[in-house]
């Protein structure tokens, strides 16, 4: 751990909630969850003043490293962070700001091919150095060990598998 680790508080105290938790595993979903809307409202802050959102700017990131091939609609959907994001419009959106653009001239015209636009891939460029440095600021508070440990507990929680 780091030697300069900030005061933690407890989720309890965090929420401001008077009453205990029904049990460790209800503290442990709430704490996840704060945690998650934490760091999502942090990232969001750094996008959002480039004129996209945190879903819009994932949506680049994996069009980038889809590379010149780009990808279909649903497949992108398949990739995304947060699941409840409605990929058609956040793809109508990102095209109206010459951000993405989306083909049709395929022999099957029910599929949509979605690629970044030089305009999304400079975009990410100017934010790559700024969400690099949040994700090494805000993860410094683990070590290198802790953080492997971490990684491996999430997912853990997220396949359902021991």
């Amino acid at each position: 751990m780091s030697s300069q680790r900030p005061s933690t508080r407890s989720i309890q105290q965090e929420i401001q909630q008077v009453r205990p938790f029904r049990s460790r595993a209800q503290e442990a979903t709430i704490a996840l969850m704060r945690t998650a809307s934490v760091m999502s409202r942090r990232y969001a802050r750094l996008v959002e003043p480039h004129g996209v959102s945190l879903a819009q700017y994932n949506v680049l990131r994996i069009l980038r490293g889809a590379g010149p091939e780009g990808l279909p609609t649903l497949a992108i959907r398949d990739r995304m962070i947060d699941e409840g994001s409605t990929v058609t419009r956040l793809l109508d959106k990102l095209e109206q700001a010459g951000l993405v653009t989306r083909d049709r001239s395929r022999p099957d015209r029910r599929q949509v091919l979605c690629r970044i636009a030089p305009a999304g891939e400079q975009l990410l460029t100017t934010l790559d150095p700024v969400m690099d440095e949040t994700d090494i600021a805000t993860m410094s508070v683990l070590n290198d060990e802790a953080l492997a440990q971490f990684i491996e507990l999430l997912a853990t929680v997220r396949t359902g598998q021991e």
